[in-house]
């Protein structure tokens, strides 16, 4: 049963902002919508902030939640940045480093945990589009069980409650993200694989997809 409900919770991480950096140079201010799919229809929003520093470095939030009838019993928040390492005319790439907070709820258990997701992107960028790939790494570290008296009733009355630390609790990613810029806008997809750290196996649903919008205010 834990490692059934830690990855539901792994998984549930949706995609950082992706942005064209060529077209970012002059943005100061980034609103983002999205929709994909991760175990189901999911939405998005986010905010990103680009310092002014000499190394292209972008502030970032962003919030997740699933479809469906109780919408705020699962959730996901995503808090971080990232830094453009290389920034060759037309070749660019970043690493990006996300704290996690993930709220997961069904008749059995409610699930709070801590994680953090690290991403390297790297691709070619032109003025009007752009096509990277991205590789990423996912991880809860702590993770918050709220037993159900139903699951005490029908599956084990011995259960405790309270914090653990997962042992298999991590994915990998790994795929492409592309898009085309407008005046002061983005259309973005991401797109690719999961697996899950063992290398072993994968989650039920082993891809993820994700159709974004951005917004660019100077």
């Amino acid at each position: 049963m834990i490692f059934i409900t830690l990855s539901f919770c792994t998984y549930q991480k949706g995609v950082s902002q992706t942005v064209n950096w060529i077209a970012l140079e002059e943005t100061r201010h980034i609103l983002t919508a999205g929709i994909g799919w991760d175990y189901g229809v999911s939405f998005s929003l986010g905010y990103a902030y680009q310092l002014k520093t000499n190394v292209p470095i972008i502030l970032t939030g962003n919030f997740m939640i699933p479809s469906g009838e109780k919408l705020f019993d699962d959730f996901n928040t995503k808090i971080g940045g990232e830094v453009l390492l290389l920034n060759a005319p037309n070749f660019k790439g970043s690493i990006t480093f996300n704290g996690i907070y993930r709220r997961y709820e069904n008749p059995l258990v409610r699930l709070q945990n801590f994680g953090s997701e690290l991403k390297g992107t790297l691709g070619f960028y032109k003025p009007k589009w752009f096509v990277a790939g991205e590789v990423g790494f996912d991880k809860a570290i702590v993770t918050h069980f709220k037993h159900s008296e139903t699951f005490k009733e029908t599956i084990s009355t011995a259960v405790k409650d309270g914090w653990y630390e997962p042992s298999t609790g991590g994915n990998f990613k790994y795929g492409i993200e592309t898009g085309y810029s407008f005046n002061r806008s983005d259309i973005t997809l991401n797109i690719g694989m999961v697996r899950t750290q063992d290398f072993k196996s994968t989650p039920l649903i082993p891809y993820y997809l994700r159709l974004g919008y951005n917004h660019r205010i100077n």
